[in-house]
């Protein structure tokens, strides 16, 4: 039996995952796990203390936006 999977918008581009995805699994795949960062879903932010539990669903646009310094 196929897994089955949920289309969402990462950081602008359409991608496939499993149903039952998280924030935090997301943020794994991007990369940025570690780093300082910041999560958008369809516009609205997603609090770090939600990350393991929020699930991303059908047509969910998302945005990992990674924190750079300057100076």
């Amino acid at each position: 039996m196929a897994e089955s999977t949920v289309c969402i918008e990462l950081n602008g581009e359409p991608r496939d995952v499993p149903e039952g995805t998280t924030i935090e699994a997301l943020v794994t795949l991007a990369g940025t796990s570690g780093k300082r960062y910041a999560v958008e879903v369809n516009g609205e932010i997603c609090p770090r203390a939600e990350h393991a539990s929020a699930v991303v669903a059908d047509s969910d646009r998302v945005e990992i936006v990674q924190a750079i310094g300057g100076g």
